[in-house]
């Protein structure tokens, strides 16, 4: 029998590598893990804790907006951009900390450099060979952009989180989460904010009423919504980057954020050279055990392109571990997984759409829209949308979707109850807590005219 020298050897010290290698070696097996950037991969140090971070500081500039209205004076209040990225970098140098001594007590040595297959079994990482019995793929994804004439003069999300200073105006393409986010944070923060889409509406793939309601709202916060539209070209002037639009208008900004999508992080790192299939986006095929076509190498996270969460890479390298050193064999459901977009307002959503909920039979849509009780008196111009999904069948909720403050953290509630397979009766007869816009979850009687 072949000796290695690891156990387990995980390329990538994200959110899944970190858990199924820290499992792994508290269970005695020997592991390794290679890293070529910083610990705790893109929701640590590039995504998820860095952004909302921002979010939390950006937020106190809407909440002294809305103090008036309360009685409070507020004077010569201002945001110091520069030192809200130096408390968050502190924090993530903190966080990076706390992920390595996670590693450590669990006897996990963390090897610095770039990865690449040498064979099905051995990993090479700066002229050194390591060899390993099985290797997981953790790799993650990788912010993509368009190729256009002058896009070296644009950022993404990684160095948007970096900025040194504010942009008094900021351009950002893209409908998806992280581009209405960091609308968000920037107009909170005080830049003038345009976003660019390509379709009609932001956040393809929610649901409808979500994607309506939620680019309504950030209108009312005075974010430029262009609306079908593409960037063809950059050019930089003492003006500042002047962006061409494809109906040939031309806006000019002091920062152009592309947020058009990710893919995943698996190129150069000899997988295909290895014999592991990769689809035509690079994302690395799995099976239901995260197994790929090389029996003793398995992949989990961003970089299969299964559900992009970080909650989910948890789970599955949770379960890559439970199964391969724990003889506990685990898979995972991807089933009623909720999400959040930490946009402004905020959305929370967990279950089907109304439209993939029609594609199995008959539904039940309850709908409401309402100025939240803060803004009574706050005098801001802002409502909640909250909407269920229900089988028409079994009465059994199919989806929860809300589009307003706190909502991812009434969401995770709800997807409880989703996972208990839950029925609108049952909504009905739970008493509400008064008064709260989580109440009207339970409140809702009113079935939505087909």
């Amino acid at each position: 029998m072949r000796s290695y020298d690891f156990d387990l050897i995980t390329i990538g010290a994200g959110s899944g590598g970190v858990r199924a290698s820290r499992l792994a070696g508290g269970w005695g097996k020997r592991v390794a893990v290679v890293e070529k950037s910083r610990v705790g991969g893109t929701c640590v140090m590039r995504g998820c804790v860095p952004k909302k971070l921002l979010i939390y500081g950006a937020q106190f500039g809407e909440a002294l907006e809305d103090a008036p209205g309360y009685g409070w004076t507020v004077d010569g209040a201002r945001l110091d951009w520069a030192a809200l990225i130096e408390a968050k970098n502190r924090e993530l140098d903190r966080l990076e900390g706390v992920y390595g001594g996670i590693l450590r007590r669990n006897n996990v040595q963390l090897i610095d450099g770039k990865a690449v297959l040498a064979d099905a079994h051995t990993v090479e990482v700066a002229g050194q060979h390591f060899t390993a019995e099985k290797i997981l793929i953790a790799c993650g994804g990788w912010p993509t952009v368009p190729n256009i004439p002058g896009i070296e003069y644009a950022i993404t999300s990684n160095e948007a989180l970096d900025l040194g200073e504010l942009p008094s105006r900021v351009i950002i393409v893209g409908g998806g989460y992280i581009a209405v986010e960091f609308a968000g944070i920037f107009r909170a923060a005080g830049s003038a904010v345009t976003l660019v889409i390509r379709g009609s509406e932001v956040l393809r793939g929610f649901d409808e009423d979500v994607r309506i309601f939620l680019g309504s709202q950030m209108v009312k916060r005075d974010i430029t919504v262009r609306r079908e539209a593409v960037v063809r070209g950059l050019v930089k002037t003492n003006e500042g980057i002047v962006a061409t639009l494809s109906d040939g208008d031309a806006m000019t900004a002091d920062a152009v954020m592309f947020a058009t999508g990710r893919s995943p992080n698996t190129r150069g790192i000899g997988l295909e050279e290895a014999g592991v299939e990769l689809a035509l986006n690079g994302a690395v095929i799995v099976d239901e055990w995260s197994r790929t076509s090389v029996p003793n190498i398995f992949a989990v996270g961003d970089c299969t392109d299964r559900i992009n969460l970080t909650p989910v890479a948890i789970a599955e390298g949770q379960a890559f571990a439970e199964t391969n050193f724990n003889g506990n064999p685990t898979c995972l459901a991807y089933e009623n997984i909720p999400s959040a977009v930490f946009s402004a307002p905020p959305v929370g959503v967990v279950g089907l759409t109304e439209t993939q909920a029609l594609l199995r039979g008959p539904i039940d849509v309850y709908l409401t829209r309402f100025r939240p009780m803060r803004h009574t008196i706050s005098g801001r111009d802002e409502s909640t949308l909250m909407k269920l999904v229900v089988c028409a069948d079994t009465d059994r909720v199919l989806g929860c979707h809300m589009v307003g403050a706190d909502a991812p953290e009434i969401i995770q509630g709800l997807a409880i109850a989703l996972q208990c397979g839950a029925t609108k009766a049952q909504f009905n007869a739970t008493i509400g807590i008064h008064p709260t816009a989580a109440e009207e979850f339970v409140t809702m009687r009113e079935k939505r005219p087909d």
